[in-house]
């Protein structure tokens, strides 16, 4: 074979290979027109930075913190990194390995037996030999096709991952600031109430000391105050546990979380969306179909296992039994095959192989579509909880706005002389506890909203990637763009 029509013979055993294995195609699960809560003033936000409408500048800091100093996220990064490396070590299989080999061999031969030495001859051997190689697997039937479209998936499910880190990091966030600021309010309410109950244990003491109240009661109004001043160190060890998780969340050490009140906050606007918009927002719907695509692509993988493989070989170098006349003119030396291997027998082996790679598919598709109806549950859930929460707020908050008017009443009839200031104390007592129940109710409600932020997904991961990406040139994984790249080739 002349060198000059070794390519034409390549180029024509590579038309007239084939791919093995089901070309994938997107399974079309069921899904409902509309969801089951509907809200009326839902606005088109999920692919937004949404927290920033929470108008509260901390807040938009700490998620800021978190974005770029998560160890979680961090490692996710890092797992990206790693499927991009083991994209590149698939693709290598597309192309001829090219190198080198330099060996040097001494050996001595025994005269003493039949050795093809000629009579008087030298029984030191010497070989030294030097130059390129050339070995070339050529994909007949698409099992490297195959594998690095399994390692795309691979790689594209592993971002996936990576962007629900980042939604449970930023969702995790958010509700952890939001427990945070409704503890204080608990703090303060708790302190209030202690100081209220503290003056009605005064003014116990004093109608005891005047003859109108017992020693029982006197003991009564105590137990009340110890019982008060108990529970505000455990809301201070809430606040202390809550500001550490949240450090933690931001990749720092344990220490104290900048802050501000609850009443501070704004509610912003739930997202609005439709069922099917789950199958392109949320990310963990998006790993579970790359994971099927990388589980379809084995099949073929293991498929090709029944066909024989054809390598090609060369080398081309110099060889010589001196060194001295290595670089000789005469020492070239050079050679080329072609093997063809295949399996005749090999006890079911790739057909094992094949049914579990068949196996895998098919528990992957049923992972699918699993993924897709827990992501409807969530935002189903969702919604009705931040319908229900609302309603539940706005009881309470025409519940305290009732209160506020017995105190005021109380505090009128006091001052005309038609009742007491025990029954002023057990008024400001009883707004201080439906306060309490508002600013539970009022977390409640922030908390179910962020829980919808969370079970819609949207298209803001893409963003804050892009707005992370490291400049050209620079160290570290250009998490979308890259990935996008890559899938394009």
């Amino acid at each position: 074979m002349r060198w000059a029509t070794l390519p034409a013979c390549i180029a024509a055993i590579g038309v007239a290979g084939c791919t093995m294995g089901p070309d994938y195609k997107r399974p079309d699960p069921p899904l409902p027109q509309t969801w089951r809560t509907e809200v009326a003033d839902a606005q088109d936000v999920a692919n937004t930075p949404w927290w920033a409408k929470f108008g509260d500048p901390d807040l938009t800091a700490l998620i800021e913190t978190a974005l770029e100093s998560n160890k979680d996220l961090i490692q996710a990064t890092l797992r990206i990194e790693e499927f991009d490396a083991k994209l590149d070590i698939s693709r290598a299989a597309n192309y001829p390995q090219l190198g080198y080999s330099v060996t040097t061999d001494r050996e001595r031969r025994s005269q003493e037996k039949p050795n093809g030495l000629q009579p008087g001859a030298d029984p030191t051997l010497s070989d030294f030999e030097i130059g390129p190689t050339f070995t070339w697997e050529l994909d007949l039937w698409g099992r490297v096709k195959r594998a690095n479209e399994a390692s795309m998936a691979d790689l594209l499910a592993t971002e996936e991952s990576r962007r629900a880190v980042m939604l449970t990091v930023v969702t995790s966030v958010a509700t952890g600031y939001v427990q945070l600021i409704e503890l204080d309010r608990q703090l303060v309410l708790a302190r209030q109430s202690l100081k209220n109950r503290q003056d009605a244990f005064d003014l116990t003491v004093l109608k005891y000391q005047g003859g109108s109240a017992t020693k029982l009661n006197v003991e009564q109004a105590r137990a009340i105050v110890e019982q008060e001043t108990a529970k505000i160190p455990a809301i201070e060890s809430q606040v202390g546990l809550a500001e550490n998780a949240l450090s933690i969340l931001l990749g720092s050490n344990p220490g104290p979380i900048k802050r501000r009140k609850l009443d501070a906050l704004t509610l912003p606007p739930v997202p609005q969306g439709v069922p099917s918009d789950v199958l392109r927002r949320r990310p963990d719907v998006l790993a579970a179909e790359q994971n099927l695509v990388a589980a379809n692509a084995q099949i073929g993988v293991a498929e090709t296992a029944y066909f024989p493989t054809l390598s090609l070989t060369g080398a081309l170098g110099l060889a010589s039994d001196q060194l001295k006349f290595l670089w000789a003119e005469t020492a070239r030396t050079a050679s080329i095959g072609a093997g063809l291997a295949g399996p005749i027998f090999n006890g079911g082996r790739i057909a094992g192989n094949v049914r579990a790679a068949e196996a895998v598919q098919k528990e992957m598709t049923v992972k699918y579509h699993q993924t897709v109806q827990v992501a409807l549950q969530e935002v189903d859930d969702s919604l009705l909880s931040r319908v229900k929460s609302g309603q539940r707020e706005e009881a309470i908050v025409r519940q305290v706005a009732a209160t506020r008017e017995v105190v005021g009443l109380a505090r009128t009839r006091y001052e005309g002389g038609q009742s007491s200031f025990m029954e002023v104390l057990d008024a400001d007592l009883k707004l201080n506890s439906v306060q309490s129940y508002e600013a539970q109710s009022r977390r409640d409600t922030f908390l179910a909203l962020i829980s919808v932020y969370k079970a819609m997904g949207g298209g803001w991961m893409v963003e804050q990637d892009r707005l992370r990406a490291p400049a050209p040139g620079a160290s570290g994984v250009q998490i979308s763009s890259a990935t996008e790249a890559r899938a394009d080739k």
